[in-house]
């Protein structure tokens, strides 16, 4: 396919592979190159092609070699790719190693398809922007985060503002939020990381409790049902941030 954004999908979970191949199978722009189940044979394919992938989507946990090897090998060899993770994995200190290593976005599994080829697409074109204004920054945030069942009078709703506002406009703190987030979050509020990072993980129950379950399902994926695992902070704040980003390049484009 000529001029197309050329797809690289990494998973061991094979039903699911095939299920992204056939969902991209006619897609004017975007071409799956290749559909790999195990990490050893993923590495090993990017490193014979490297200058026939655009995106990588890829679970970090992989069979023989896992998601941040690969990661970390691609750093050593210093070779970038726009890089989409896709996984159930809720640790926070993993996830941070992850987007220390300067992936593109992570989805919560299971992933819903037409949200990944926004993201694609997105990511591949790099949409350049005016900057949001601060009142347009506020309202898009204040009419989210009520369309997502938290109410105004939780304490971890201000923190959730502040923390999607301080993603939003740095990149990097993606990576720490442990380490920057919390603590610039904490200063301004007159209080500890700690508190915030609980406040945060109690707003996120309320959410997921009550919120627009269709809204949620577009935000977050299609994992919603009765079992339903809420994201951890890492993934609420940084997912929102993103949204906001995505909402600035639709009013812009």
């Amino acid at each position: 396919m000529k001029n197309s954004i050329k797809m690289l999908v990494l998973d061991s979970n094979e039903s699911l592979t095939k299920d992204i191949e056939k969902y991209f199978s006619s897609h004017d722009v975007i071409e799956v190159v290749a559909c790999i189940n195990n990490g050893e044979d993923g590495l090993s394919y990017i490193l014979n092609n490297v200058d026939n992938i655009d995106v990588i989507v890829m679970d970090l946990v992989l069979p023989k070699l896992d998601g941040l090897f690969i990661l970390g090998e691609l750093a050593k060899r210093k070779i970038h790719k726009n890089i989409i993770i896709t996984t159930n994995f809720k640790d926070e200190d993993t996830l941070e190693e992850a987007n220390s290593y300067g992936i593109s976005y992570y989805m919560l599994k299971p992933i819903n398809f037409m949200s990944l080829e926004k993201r694609i697409m997105s990511i591949h074109n790099k949409i350049q922007t005016h900057p949001i204004t601060l009142f347009n920054q506020e309202k898009m945030l204040t009419d989210l985060l009520h369309n997502l069942g938290i109410p105004s009078h939780v304490r971890g709703y201000q923190y959730i503002k502040e923390g999607i506002l301080i993603v939003y406009r740095n990149s990097r703190s993606i990576s720490y939020i442990t380490k920057d987030v919390y603590p610039l979050i904490a200063k301004k509020f007159d209080t500890t990381p700690t508190r915030v990072e609980r406040a945060i993980r109690h707003a996120i129950e309320i959410s997921w409790n009550r919120g627009d379950i269709n809204l949620m399902e577009e935000i977050f994926g299609n994992s919603l049902n009765v079992n339903r695992d809420k994201p951890t902070n890492a993934e609420y704040l940084t997912t929102l941030a993103d949204r906001i980003k995505i909402n600035n390049n639709l009013a812009y484009a």
